[in-house]
């Protein structure tokens, strides 16, 4: 297969890319637009594949996709271009409107000009696939509740607003047009290559640092731990062998506060990086956050049942082999906090 994958230069956009061209023989298109959010540095185990292809494309371009449509004839799409930090979304809602909305609406626009045209075996193979998440369901109130794939929509930031806006476009494509979508909503994810503003890599570096580790309130926030790996193979899965029209929740069975997800850093970093002073005592409680969602957790029977997918990391497994990734790459981690990943970007072809 050719897969025209969006956003792979992002987190989880470059662990499918890695995940694909390392563990099969498809081949991938990589079209990002490099925000500050895109490391083509996260690509290095796979960019000197014969079978990978970047290109520096905006999805509100609708010329340009147009093109790479045309160019490279995919068989499929994964789309995961967006804007996704909850904060950055309630300072400055306007760029999520654009990507997530506008972007995800110019997408399928192209892709379905270019699937109306394809022979009929190609058209009748071709998938749209959308890779959403949980936060568009917003909160849960009992205990024991968990979202399922008929969980209402309640988003909460303009962030997951504009998530929640791009699925329901997604939906719309296939049920007016007939474009063979597919949807899926993932938890938190984690894992090597992370930008260092989420939660779990921040906690790392920050104590590695010796700086605060700043917990939003009293860090009693659930939250279902989705290794980023995990997560990879279930997008491959889902594209690969899941029913269009159809939409997969994907979870990693691992739900944690996040003060607790904090407590387990600071004491893998004590027993990896020993500190005469505790990591812990670096833990900061700051002013929540507004709209903050008390918890998530993911229901992903469906997935587990209809294609076989479980996740092969507990949080404990994930989270050591999170930390450790973190200690052994610190030149990965060091180009992104100065900056300097981003130098020599003009030079990349468009």
């Amino acid at each position: 297969m050719k897969l025209l994958v969006t956003g792979g230069a992002g987190f989880i956009g470059s662990a499918i890319v890695r995940h694909i061209i390392i563990n099969t023989e498809d081949s991938v298109i990589n079209l990002d637009k490099l925000t500050y959010a895109g490391n083509l540095e996260s690509l290095s185990p796979v960019s000197d594949s014969d079978r990978y292809t970047f290109e520096r494309v905006d999805i509100c371009n609708r010329a340009e996709l147009d093109r790479v449509f045309e160019e490279y004839q995919p068989d499929a799409v994964m789309h995961l271009a967006a804007e996704s930090h909850v904060d950055r979304s309630i300072d400055g809602p306007a760029a999520f409107v654009e990507t997530n909305i506008v972007g995800t609406y110019t997408l399928l626009e192209a892709a379905r000009h270019y699937w109306r045209n394809l022979g009929d075996d190609q058209k009748n193979s071709f998938r749209f696939h959308h890779i959403s998440t949980d936060e568009v369901y917003g909160d849960l109130e009992g205990p024991e509740d968990l979202f399922t794939e008929e969980t209402s929509y309640a988003p909460s930031s303009p962030y997951s607003a504009s998530k929640a806006s791009s699925d329901h476009l997604v939906r719309a494509w296939y049920r007016t047009y007939g474009l063979p979508v597919l949807i899926t909503n993932c938890s938190n994810n984690y894992g090597p290559y992370h930008f260092p503003e989420k939660l779990i890599p921040l906690m790392i570096l920050n104590a590695l640092e010796r700086k605060p580790l700043p917990v939003y309130g009293e860090g009693n926030q659930v939250r279902d731990w989705l290794y980023v790996e995990d997560h990879a193979r279930a997008l491959y899965r889902v594209v690969t062998e899941g029913v269009t029209g159809e939409t997969y929740n994907i979870g990693g069975h691992n739900e944690k506060r996040n003060i607790d997800v904090v407590h387990t850093i600071c004491d893998l970093l004590q027993e990896m990086v020993p500190s005469a002073e505790s990591y812990r005592d670096l833990i900061t409680h700051v002013a929540d956050r507004p709209g903050h969602d008390l918890r998530y957790a993911i229901d992903a029977s469906k997935i587990e049942r209809e294609l076989g997918w479980t996740p092969q990391e507990s949080f404990e497994s994930g989270i050591r082999k999170t930390v450790r990734w973190y200690l052994d790459n610190a030149e990965w981690c060091r180009r992104v906090q100065d900056g300097s990943y981003q130098r020599g970007r003009l030079g990349v072809a468009q």
